[in-house]
């Protein structure tokens, strides 16, 4: 399971950094620094279904260890002695009967597994990122480990000052640590006010970080890197996604757009944290299906809402209404991705020439018509064109002397898009458009 090859895989860089002996095993690290942090208090730090952990205990052997959680310590410790190996004690895997309903993973193959594999596997879903719509996502990433590590002991002091606040989230801890912890020179500045809590039938909870702003941190911290995660769920059924690249240049360039274009214009300027919270058209099993993560997958929900009907998927065609800070916001996150998904800082500009060259032929309608004139028409036609062909027909009837070179320009550059692309800069222009009209 790679909960175990994770667990070793720390274990041994950390091994490294505390200087223990090369025979320092899992089940030592396990017993020595997991089992008092995580489970010697009532109140545990992370759940594995059915697991000793997770039992009562017989009152007899309360007394014999001295208490409930060292015998449901030693329960374990027996279990992966003597015991079949299952989810409940090895972390991820299978049931240990086939008529379970997570007994996909079993296999008729002797195969044998043995302590360290067991121990590690523990070790492993503790450092796991837990991210909204129920998923888990592990990185093989050695600075990632040593970090989501020494934010455990964090848990434990933010779980024990907050009352009523559930346990066994450590996965959902690791997810909120992370996004702080790889921007922090000294972990002791992490400020435990930015977690913020909902209330939870009578209690409260700690919810899931957006997979979104999880991945926005590690395109700032790695922003040359493509990192690989195995993302997973377990419950009463495991699901599997299996191993996702994560192209963070790609997720970057957002932020570098963001300085290059709108940093000098003080309307426009959008701040780190309000790119970070940006909300996904797709969730994360939905993105995982691309077969990569990157700039596509992180499509600002509600763009499509005023992008041209039939030029995608729930396209509405709505016109961009700017009602408060946040709409001013939304729109500059919806141009942001857009030029970033083109690719070509250009065609910010091509676009806005676009819409200032139909904002000039819509009003040299005489003033005497007060409808809906003739050129107004002209222009909406353009601006709700579904394909490439209807945009560049529409563009030919209002040519004139003077918008001639800009809509040749336009028609040139589109030409050389790929097809993708045209429903993106098509909107770009109707969000220019809406901007000078405003203006």
């Amino acid at each position: 399971m790679y909960t175990s090859y994770i667990g070793k895989k720390f274990l041994k860089i950390y091994k490294e950094k505390e200087n223990k002996p090369e025979n320092y095993s899992a089940k030592e690290f396990f017993e020595g620094e997991m089992f008092p942090l995580f489970f010697q208090d009532g109140s545990h730090l992370m759940h594995v279904g059915n697991s000793p952990f997770f039992q009562k205990t017989k009152e007899e052997d309360n007394i014999k260890f001295g208490s409930k959680s060292l015998a449901q310590l030693n329960n374990l410790q027996k279990k992966i002695e003597v015991g079949i190996p299952s989810g409940s004690i090895y972390v991820g895997y299978g049931a240990e009967e086939i008529q379970a309903t997570s007994s996909g993973q079993l296999t008729s193959l002797n195969i044998i597994i043995n302590e360290t594999e067991i121990y590690s596997s523990w070790i492993g879903e503790a450092l796991a990122i837990g991210i909204n719509g129920g998923f888990v996502m592990l990185i093989d990433e050695e600075e990632v480990l040593l970090k989501i590590y020494k934010g455990w002991s964090n848990y434990r002091n933010f779980l024990s000052q907050t009352p009523k606040l559930k346990d066994k989230q450590i996965e959902t801890w690791n997810g909120h640590w992370i996004c702080q912890a790889l921007s922090l020179e000294d972990l002791n500045d992490f400020n435990y006010s930015k977690i913020e809590t909902a209330e939870v039938v009578g209690n409260i909870a700690i919810p899931t970080q957006r997979w979104s702003e999880v991945l926005f941190v590690f395109a700032k911290k790695y922003p040359l890197k493509v990192l690989t995660v195995y993302a997973y769920t377990l419950s009463q059924t495991n699901t599997t996604l299996g191993f996702i690249n994560l192209y963070l240049p790609d997720v970057r360039r957002m932020f570098e757009l963001r300085d290059k274009l709108f940093l000098n214009n003080n309307e426009t300027i959008l701040n780190d944290k309000e790119i970070e919270t940006l909300e996904p058209f797709y969730r994360f099993n939905e993105a995982c299906k691309m077969g990569a993560i990157g700039l596509k997958s992180i499509e600002p929900r509600g763009l499509r809402e005023f992008m041209s009907k039939g030029t995608v998927d729930y396209a509405s065609g709505k016109d961009y209404k700017f009602t408060d800070e946040k709409s001013i916001t939304n729109f500059q996150l919806y141009k942001l991705w857009i030029i970033a998904m083109l690719n070509k800082t250009e065609l910010l500009k091509l676009a806005t020439d676009v819409a200032s060259a139909l904002s000039t032929h819509e009003t040299q309608d005489t003033k005497e018509n007060r409808g809906k004139s003739e050129k107004s028409n002209l222009v909406k036609e353009i601006l709700e064109s579904k394909n490439l062909k209807s945009f560049i027909d529409s563009l030919t009837s209002i040519i004139t002397k003077e918008n001639a070179y800009i809509f040749k320009s336009v028609v040139e550059e589109i030409l050389k898009m790929p097809s993708d692309n045209f429903p993106l800069f098509a909107t770009l222009i109707r969000f220019e458009y809406i901007f000078l009209k405003k203006n």
